[in-house]
């Protein structure tokens, strides 16, 4: 999330992340790993966050409740931090997240986590454009009834 510098990873990239499919997160983070030296784990645990909505009408923001997640802080040996959230209680995941973040903020291995990175993202584009699909033929306008 941030690197040594002060400099952030673009929140579409982190988001990208904590979507990804967990098996190739967790196996990109394994094979990565070892490039990073011995990394200090700042923290890893579970926890409860609000989640925030928005009330359309009245233009008004609430909590509609907590969520349960796994978090990971990471520092590597060069001072760089990584960052990981995703909801559930799969600390390993969220692991995997917090190495790959400070992995590509410190440089390492960047062109493979941007190339993973991109092709999540395209995987996540055409699972949401599939569901939006899938929804929209539900749609009922009540103006015909």
């Amino acid at each position: 999330m941030f690197d040594r510098h002060g400099g952030e990873m673009p929140s579409d990239d982190l988001t990208t992340l904590a979507r990804a499919d967990a098996a190739r997160l967790k196996h990109l983070a394994e094979e990565i790993l070892p490039r990073l030296g011995d990394m200090e784990v700042l923290k890893s645990g579970t926890g409860l966050v609000m989640l925030p909505m928005r009330d359309t009408v009245q233009g008004v923001e609430f909590h509609l409740g907590e969520v349960l997640v796994a978090e990971a802080h990471v520092r590597l040996p060069s001072g760089t931090e990584g960052y990981g959230m995703v909801t559930g209680r799969d600390i390993e995941r969220a692991m995997a997240m917090a190495l790959l973040d400070a992995a590509l903020s410190d440089g390492t291995a960047a062109d493979r986590i941007r190339a993973f990175i991109e092709a999540e993202a395209q995987a996540q584009q055409a699972e949401d454009t599939e569901t939006l699909r899938r929804i929209e033929a539900t749609r009922v306008d009540m103006e015909t009834f």
